[in-house]
């Protein structure tokens, strides 16, 4: 057998860490992704999205409270195929409920699955957020997960089912005002996440 039929190396974390500050780097399933930074629309809506749920949900100013909001999390979980190895993914938006995490950890990583993501979509992300890292956050047990997608101006609002499968997503669009699980205690104008 030649060359091209040996298995490639998988990635580690040294892998990871070896990235250079300025890029965005996950490890998934032994594969190291590198990305530029976000452009300003994905940006954008991201941090948009953080502030409309950050004031009711994780301050409890005109909501119910109880959550943690973070930007850009780093998500650490076992890879159940390489004994040893990690997953390190980092979604621009996750949320964990206060019951299940009461404080916040001391490191600079998350070992505990959220109860919430959000994948802000890019032409370069879009593949690795649905097909790769998806997955990974159902087998861990993240119970909903958004992804947006600021160019099509769509939500697409998933919740895990019982057999650790995400369930056919409900996908809002453009000037949509909705509430959406987990977050249905208050409307989201979703005209605010495409404003330029």
């Amino acid at each position: 057998m030649g060359r091209a039929a040996e298995k490639q190396r998988r990635a580690t974390y040294a892998d990871l860490e070896a990235v250079p500050p300025h890029q965005v780097a996950e490890l998934v399933s032994g594969t190291l992704h590198v990305f530029p930074r976000p452009a300003p629309r994905h940006a954008r809506a991201s941090s948009r999205l953080g502030i409309k749920l950050g004031g009711p949900f994780d301050l409890g100013d005109g909501g119910p409270g109880g959550w943690h909001i973070i930007d850009e999390p780093e998500l650490r979980f076992p890879d159940p195929d390489a004994p040893g190895e990690l997953d390190a993914l980092v979604p621009d938006l996750a949320g964990w409920r206060r019951e299940r995490m009461p404080e916040m950890p001391d490191t600079a990583y998350f070992a505990l699955a959220p109860d919430w993501i959000c994948e802000v979509l890019s032409p370069s992300t879009e593949g690795v957020d649905r097909d790769d890292k998806m997955p990974i956050y159902a087998r861990e047990g993240v119970r909903h997960a958004w992804l947006v997608d600021p160019i099509a101006r769509t939500l697409e609002v998933y919740v895990l089912g019982a057999d650790r499968g995400w369930g056919p997503a409900v996908v809002h669009r453009d000037a949509a005002r909705v509430r959406a699980e987990p977050f249905h205690a208050i409307e989201l104008d979703l005209s605010v996440l495409w404003a330029r």
